[in-house]
């Protein structure tokens, strides 16, 4: 893929704004526990193994080419060269009404040409047989957007929802009933054979896409399972001689070395996440383990989170994070990092990395980021966050009618086309001669590419997932899955995989001023002596509510 977005679930922590549709309401609803159903109180829970047939069958499509590096999974394998012969994967126009597709999908950076004005969506449309016209929306702030959409029960008939906005959505399960169509009947089983493309995707993505017992939506499955990663300067690090830290000890001291405020010059952005990944904080479902008599536990309950508080409570008391960003000024860490070299390391998601590479790359062309193996702080083998659930879900708006819902599931089918594919090459990279060079490392995107394209396509669909070919970034693949493929030993074990949660309304919306509090803390707005009581008021507006959730539904035997 030739997107840049935050990654497989990057933007976590930068979107959780999202409370609506009755957020001061208990949510109720039924809780599958096991293999028996009982009142959830608040929130609700699912065990989605108790549906398995609903899940479309799963079928390869095989174009004839072989990865050339294989990822562990959930890792995806990976291509570091453009196939030289392309096939029509589909053969007969999806659109079959000629009536206009109405799309609301996300964009990092400038937002692209409407349909009027761009070449890119006039000759993927005219593939199509139907036109889609997109509302594209920043995804910095989608959730404000999606919050007042869902609110006023307006929504276009393909929707994109990002997996991380899902979370935060109080009740989401009661607005997908009222304003979505239930895709089970048209995908489950054998009936997916009508979407080639569609079962190709994973099963566990499948999976995911269940609501309220119905399959809801078309998953767009995770091209990777890592939230985040730290991220450094290696150009720099070399011109000076120095190694890539491989312990927290070493990355402190190695921070304090670079840090030179009169040559403009920091160690850090924010990068309390990975502190926290380093002393193994919980990371499933946002915060969640098990302590060892198998109740659960947050995150900011843990000894874990509090030694990670107070490392990064000294890393800011030593000057070593930019102060733009401390002081909350809007700064483009983006640009520190990449362009200025202001920020030697940077947290980011892992979808960050191409992207910045290759964008930054072309003024400076020493360029060479790569991100940090992950360490542990506390001896033993590291932990690593993440997961393989879907980047993100497109719905269909209720009430369209039969054969409509069949023609837009026609078209995400087309738009889920793989590499290797004639259809893959428009949706990725537009026109020969318009939008793209022929090279021989493939498709060169040329200055109206990056104009015209955002991913819109890619947003209302899905792909059985693969990483690259990047002719631009021809080391990116093998550096990329040779840190994934190690990092994925570590992965921790989430014990709530394979149920869906609906937190409650509540616990919800505490997210943002619990979190505001600890940024209080950490850049040394409140003590940490406050620590406790933060702690105190978390449980009583919601952390109390969701331990009872988590605790009954924990998979049981049936």
């Amino acid at each position: 893929m030739t997107r840049q977005i935050p990654g497989a679930r990057a933007s976590r922590r930068n979107f959780l704004g999202l409370v609506g549709l009755g957020a001061a309401a208990a949510a109720g609803g039924p809780l599958l526990a096991g293999c028996s159903e009982k009142p959830a109180g608040t929130g609700t829970a699912q065990n989605l193994d108790a549906f398995a047939d609903l899940l479309p069958t799963y079928k390869n499509l095989d174009l004839g080419i072989s990865p050339d590096v294989t990822g562990t999974r959930p890792v995806p394998d990976g291509y570091t060269r453009y196939p030289s012969t392309l096939v029509d994967a589909i053969t007969e126009r999806p659109g079959t009404n000629g009536k206009e597709i109405t799309a609301m999908t996300p964009a990092w950076g400038p937002a692209p040409p409407g349909i009027g004005q761009s070449a890119y969506l006039q000759a993927v449309n005219a593939e199509l047989g139907t036109p889609v016209n997109f509302t594209i929306q920043d995804g910095n702030t989608y959730a404000d957007k999606l919050n007042a959409m869902l609110g006023a029960r307006d929504v276009p008939e393909l929707l994109c929802v990002p997996g991380w906005e899902v979370e935060k959505i109080p009740r989401f399960s009661e607005a997908i009933g009222a304003l979505f169509e239930d895709l089970t009947d048209y995908l489950k089983g054998d009936a997916v054979n009508a979407y080639p493309m569609l079962a190709t995707f994973p099963t566990g993505a499948w999976r995911n896409a269940i609501w309220s017992g119905r399959l809801a939506a078309v998953p767009n499955p995770t091209d990777g399972p890592f939230p985040w990663a730290m991220f450094t300067r290696q150009d720099l690090l070399e011109a000076r001689g120095l190694a890539t830290p491989k312990s927290l000890e070493e990355m402190l001291a190695l921070a304090k070395e670079v840090t030179d405020p009169a040559r403009k010059v920091w160690a850090f952005d924010d990068v309390f996440a990975m502190i926290q990944m380093y002393h193994k904080v919980p990371g499933s479902k946002g915060g969640w383990r098990l302590k060892s008599d198998g109740t659960p536990e947050f995150k900011y309950e843990t000894p874990e989170f509090r030694q990670a508080l107070e490392v990064m409570v000294k890393i800011y008391q030593d000057g070593l994070v930019h102060p733009d960003l401390v002081a909350s000024k809007g700064a483009d860490s983006v640009q520190l990092f990449a362009k200025n070299g202001a920020i030697v390391f940077k947290q980011a998601g892992f979808g960050f990395w191409q992207g910045s590479q290759a964008e930054h790359q072309k003024v400076n062309a020493k360029l060479n980021i790569q991100p940090v193996p992950i360490f542990s702080a506390t001896g033993g083998d590291p932990l690593v966050w993440g997961d393989d659930e879907p980047i993100s879900y497109t719905f269909v708006k209720k009430g369209v009618g039969k054969e409509r819902v069949e023609e837009l599931l026609r078209v995400m089918n087309w738009c889920s086309a793989p590499l290797g594919s004639q259809e893959a090459q428009l949706r990725d990279f537009g026109v020969e001669g318009q939008h793209h060079t022929r090279t021989p490392n493939g498709p060169a995107k040329t200055d109206l590419a990056w104009k015209e394209i955002a991913n819109q396509y890619f947003f209302i669909s899905g792909r059985n997932p693969t990483v690259g070919p990047f002719p631009d970034t021809p080391n990116y693949v093998r550096d990329a899955l040779g840190y994934s493929n190690e990092m994925v030993k570590f992965l921790e074990k989430d014990p709530w995989d394979g149920v869906k949660l609906e937190m409650p309304a509540a616990y919800k919306a505490n997210q943002v001023p619990t979190e505001d509090k600890f940024t209080d803390v950490l850049r040394g707005r409140r003590p940490l002596s406050d620590v406790d009581a933060i702690v105190q008021e978390w449980k009583a507006s919601g952390g109390e509510e969701a331990r009872r959730l988590l605790a009954d539904s924990l998979p049981k035997a049936g």
